[in-house]
């Protein structure tokens, strides 16, 4: 992917996975180079990791970040947005404010810099760190067009990206926000089968991860239901109905998909 400079000033609000996640795909596609992007953190050490890597500048003030910013990514968690909007939110005003908070509603920001506030919100997951990230975005009233397209440039330079209405957003994080945790879980379990019948850990290990990322290329690629793409491979009186039988036992898909509420029901709660 290659991409023309941004000519904005990017300031991360936070400096954890995500924020060094963005950092990196923007200046892997070259949408702009580190002088454009400041970040700040609390925790020093953090800051030292994050500059000698990518050699942006770094500092312990959030309020001097947000109003230099052309774009402020508030990347910080949940439980400590409100005193961060306390800080900074009349520089927000002047800014393109990216909220990827989890749970957190559009209103809470503009609640704090203005009800005519550019903001957008997303919800990337963290795939993101290997450039195979999605991410959902909902856009504020305020965001112009001109926003969308340097938000989505910045993270189409980790992945793929959807926009979706702001009211899907709790669903979005149950699914692909928390999703990935689901999906190591569930490439441990395949390895510990394989260990289980012999097959070596690493070897087993790689099996199981090269199968989900193979199959899950198969369904973006074909653009096929999973349930065909399934039905492709269970051969009648076969070994893979014979296990999906056994899954459809131990209630697989029931569970994925209470796993699925549960997790969104949790976003909910962190956004009141």
């Amino acid at each position: 992917m290659s991409s023309p400079l941004l000519a904005q000033k990017v300031g991360f609000v936070g400096g954890g996975q995500m924020a060094e996640a963005l950092i990196g795909g923007m200046l892997a596609v070259k949408l702009c180079t580190p002088d454009h992007i400041r970040v700040s953190d609390p925790i020093a050490e953090r800051l030292d990791v994050l500059k000698k890597k990518y050699g942006v500048q770094t500092g312990r003030s959030n309020r001097e970040i947000a109003a230099w910013g052309d774009i402020v990514v508030l990347a910080v968690k949940p439980q400590v947005l409100d005193g961060v909007l306390k800080e900074v939110g009349a520089e927000l005003a002047k800014a393109l404010v990216v909220s990827i908070v989890a749970g957190v509603p559009i209103s809470r920001i503009t609640d704090a810099c203005g009800r005519e506030a550019r903001v957008i919100r997303a919800m990337p997951n963290t795939p993101a760190m290997v450039q195979q990230g999605m991410t959902a975005l909902a856009i504020g009233a305020g965001a112009q067009e001109k926003d969308v397209a340097s938000v989505r440039g910045i993270f189409e330079s980790v992945g793929k990206v959807v926009p979706v209405e702001e009211r899907l957003m709790d669903a979005v994080t149950g699914l692909s926000g928390s999703g990935p945790a689901y999906v190591f879980l569930a490439i441990e379990a395949l390895a510990d089968g394989g260990v289980k019948m012999g097959v070596p850990r690493a070897i087993a290990e790689m099996l199981a991860a090269q199968t989900v990322l193979g199959a899950a290329q198969m369904v973006l690629e074909t653009g096929q239901h999973p349930a065909r793409l399934k039905d492709q491979v269970a051969s009648p009186g076969g070994t893979t109905i014979a296990g999906l039988h056994r899954l459809e036992q131990g209630g697989l898909r029931a569970t994925l998909i209470d796993a699925v509420e549960a997790a969104t029901k949790r976003s909910q709660e962190l956004g009141r």
